[in-house]
This record gives C-alpha cells, structure tokens and sequence, in this order.
C-alpha cells in the first residue's frame, strides 16, 4: 500500500481497503478510507460569518497575471481560530477581485453564501487533500491549522491552471 500512496502526482486521491470476503453495501461504512493529504497556504479573500466571528474563510492563491483566483474554502472554523483570524482581517477598501461573484454553498447546491470580502493580505495554512476539480480547486474543503502573518501573499504558491 505505501508505494500507492505515492501516485497522488498521477491523480490518485488515496485507497479504499476491505476485508477480503467484504462486498460493498450502501449506505454502510464497512470499508476503509485512506486519504493523501498535505498543508498548503493560501490567501483569505472573504469570510462567510461576520468580520468579528468568521465561520469559515474562502481561499486564493495568485495567477501568473496577479489576479486573485478562487481555490476553496475551509470548514467551519474552531472557534479559537475564529478568535484569532478575527483579528487579522481588513474588510475590503480598493475594489475585490471578486466582486459580484456568488459561491456555492455545496456540491449541487442552489443556495449561495453570503460572503464579506476581504482585502486579500492575510496568509493561512490548510489541510487539503490532493483531490482537485475540473477548474483546479480543491474538491474537499481545507482544514484549518493556523494564521501565516509572518507570510505576504506574495510568498503562496502561484494559481496553476490544470492542463486541458
């Protein structure tokens, strides 16, 4: 199994594992899952919740034009790291890069979030697994782990476009 564990380049998201004379049945968690993940850092560019408890933040990275691309958004925030980004956060002064954009509240979800933009100067570390969509954003939500301001957003890893 370790060797699998190191396809995530080719697009492998993990493994599934059973007992050998397990078969699969709906709607019961008889199998394993086993994810690939990793830490990566990305810029806040809006909050869902308000500016003095965000509940979660919604995350970007730069293209290669400077322009501020959508990657994911985390889960919930605890509410320590509410606490704590709460106080990082600068409300949205020179024009966002996205504004008038609506962001999905779910997979096949109609209903949109309601979000506060931010100006996008706040660096943080998620957890992500290596799962992407068509576009290349996260398919799963990040996992909070901690605030970066020792980070400027000119340090993150530059957007990448998946190849068509």
């Amino acid at each position: 199994m370790r060797e699998w564990l190191t396809w995530a380049s080719v697009g492998m998201e993990g493994v599934l594992f059973k007992r050998l004379d397990g078969v699969y049945e709906p709607s019961i968690r008889g199998w394993q899952k086993y994810k690939i993940l990793e830490t990566s850092e990305a810029i806040v560019g809006a909050v869902t919740g308000s500016l003095a408890a965000p509940r979660s933040l919604l995350l970007g990275r730069y293209d290669d034009d400077d322009r501020l691309q959508y990657t994911g958004r985390t889960t919930t925030l605890p509410r320590a790291a509410s606490g704590t980004v709460a106080g990082l956060l600068v409300p949205d002064q020179r024009g966002h890069p996205w504004t008038g954009w609506s962001f999905s509240a779910g997979w096949e979800s109609r209903e949109t979030l309601n979000v506060t933009l931010l100006e996008p100067e706040l660096v943080v570390e998620v957890g992500v697994d290596v799962a992407r969509d068509t576009s290349g954003r996260w398919r799963h939500p990040a996992r909070w782990h901690r605030a970066r301001p020792d980070l400027d957003p000119a340090d993150v890893s530059r957007w990448t476009s998946p190849p068509r």
